[in-house]
């Protein structure tokens, strides 16, 4: 169990990273390159996507957590 949930965590850290490096910045960052930050591109609308990357970044921070949480706590020791 331990095993399975330490590898998932690697997964999800690797998986909040990119969604986090895909975030306009200062300087529109990765997102530039996707058309997120912007009105057009490959992506469509910049507003919808945003939203929509805020979202998926919340949750999988939240599953993350949540992960490492229990990972400490160790219930099944």
């Amino acid at each position: 169990m331990e095993t399975v949930l330490s590898v998932l965590e690697v997964i999800i850290a690797l998986i909040v990273i990119a969604l986090v490096l895909m975030h306009s910045g200062k300087d529109s960052g990765l997102s530039g390159a996707f058309g997120v930050g912007s009105g057009t591109g490959p992506l469509g609308g910049g507003s919808m996507v945003e939203r929509n990357l805020n979202r998926w970044t919340i949750f999988f921070a939240i599953v993350f957590f949540l992960n490492a949480i229990i990972l400490l706590k160790r219930p099944w020791a």
